[in-house]
């Protein structure tokens, strides 16, 4: 066999090899990318410096006088039992029904608890409304709404034992987390995770 001939096997099977290896290393990129595609958020970023291994919350009910301190979520997870606990007590006291809190309420009411630097429990007049008690007190007062977010466990009206009504106000709008109402005359702050707006 010529020289020529072997020197074109050589390339020839040389520019086979780098191709073979050219496609090996784009499927293990390929795999590799899927497979990153395929883990949850959490997993691929870095975690939060917010994130409290241990989120406490404290409750105070105006109307039923409950009481409930509970560990609502650990590292990043929420606890069913504790959201139970809390469902109960922040249930419609009118009715007595229980409503899901929605959790951004919870986690609003936690940053809330941090910028105002307190242990205090929340004081709750009103939280979860069954749509029969907030089509009744939307007959009696222009105040509550038809739709209401407390229908859907998305509200929630506080007072902070120690803390000024406009402290708490002030800070509820600084977390920018949804609606804020300030009820001077009736006393009491109302969260909810709606759009941002203020009342």
């Amino acid at each position: 066999m010529s020289s020529d001939k072997i020197n074109k096997q050589w390339q020839g099977s040389s520019e086979c090899g780098q191709q073979a290896l050219n496609r090996r290393r784009f499927l293990k990129l390929g795999v590799a990318a899927g497979v990153a595609g395929l883990l949850p958020a959490t997993a691929r970023a870095r975690p939060s410096r917010s994130v409290n291994p241990a989120r406490e919350l404290g409750f105070y009910n105006t109307h039923t006088g409950e009481k409930l301190k509970v560990v609502y979520s650990t590292e990043g997870a929420y606890i069913p039992e504790a959201l139970g606990e809390i469902n109960h007590v922040l249930r419609d006291h009118y009715s007595g029904d229980v409503g899901e809190m929605d959790a951004r309420v919870l986690d609003l009411l936690y940053e809330l608890r941090l910028k105002l630097d307190t242990r205090e429990p929340f004081h709750i007049i009103s939280a979860y409304r069954s749509p029969e008690t907030n089509a009744r007190l939307a007959k009696r007062s222009g105040g509550v709404a038809k739709h209401s977010l407390h229908l859907h466990g998305m509200a929630i009206d506080i007072r902070v034992p120690g803390r000024d009504l406009a402290q708490v106000r002030k800070a509820a709008v600084a977390l920018r987390g949804g609606g804020v109402g300030y009820y001077r005359g009736s006393n009491f702050v109302h969260l909810d995770t709606g759009r941002v707006r203020y009342w």
